[in-house]
């Protein structure tokens, strides 16, 4: 990796041993934030929890598993998961570390903060997923041909579906994200993206039905809005980045005239 700063240049075994005192904390920060919240998932029943969107599809039963390790596995898995969020702050500063000695001034005030709204457009789609999509999807999944079949869910199938859900809608809101990168790198301008409105607003209509398939003037919509918005932002935010890297290139110029 060649430092930004001639100062901070590292010998190329340095950097891989660097690399390797990163990497060692954060699986020891990761495993540690497994256990706590292993142990928290165990004595607050955070299962409960996350099983709430379809317990009243469930007729006062509880979701049931057809295997001896299930409930532990599934235990594990919802562990894994929410000890990934509480060390992702170690995580991002650990990766922070390792490659700002290879950047810019200007470029390490603007990492920080689309980190920081990654996270946040992550969140804002899992909660999403959780709190409104999931209980439409949920609704119109289990009664459709309720009076012909009768729903037998079990826990491994529900958490399987509410967690690729779940991933799903927070990889989705990371669009303005990606986006905004694309148009930082030269693959994208913001006159490209105006022009591709129609087609983003059909994308959002067939990403949302698959989805949560479901009513079109309920699940689908409702998802599809969001969707079309991010489009929207990330145009905004495409735009912004795009007048501020004419400028610095404008300024460029003149001082090479100069």
């Amino acid at each position: 990796m060649q430092s930004a700063n001639p100062a901070t240049e590292m010998p190329f075994l340095d950097h891989l041993e660097e690399l390797r005192q990163r990497l060692l904390k954060v699986v020891a920060v990761l495993a540690v934030a497994v256990v706590v919240a292993f142990v928290a998932v165990v004595r607050f029943d955070a299962i409960a929890f996350l099983a709430a969107p379809i317990q009243p599809y469930l007729g006062g039963k509880k979701l049931v598993f057809t295997h001896p390790g299930d409930s532990f596995s599934i235990s594990m898995t919802v562990s894994l998961g929410i000890g990934f969020v509480l060390a992702s702050p170690v995580i991002l500063y650990q990766l922070w570390a390792f490659v700002s000695p290879a950047l810019y001034q200007r470029e390490k005030r603007i990492v920080v903060p689309i980190l920081v709204v990654g996270a946040l457009l992550f969140a804002t789609g899992v909660s999403a997923a959780y709190f409104l999509v999931l209980p439409f999807a949920l609704e119109f999944l289990l009664g459709f041909q309720s009076g012909s079949l009768e729903a037998m869910i079990t826990a491994r199938d529900y958490f399987d579906f509410a967690t690729s859900l779940c991933l799903v809608m927070g990889a989705v809101f990371e669009l303005p994200i990606v986006l905004t990168g694309l148009t930082a790198l030269g693959v994208l301008t913001p006159a490209q993206l105006r022009g591709w409105r129609r087609q983003a607003l059909v994308a959002s209509l067939v990403g949302a039905a698959i989805i949560t398939p479901g009513d079109l003037i309920t699940t689908t919509l409702m998802l599809m809005v969001p969707l079309y918005g991010l489009y929207e932002a990330s145009i905004v935010s495409s735009a912004l980045v795009h007048r501020r890297q004419q400028r610095r290139a404008l300024a460029a110029e003149r001082e090479a005239l100069a």
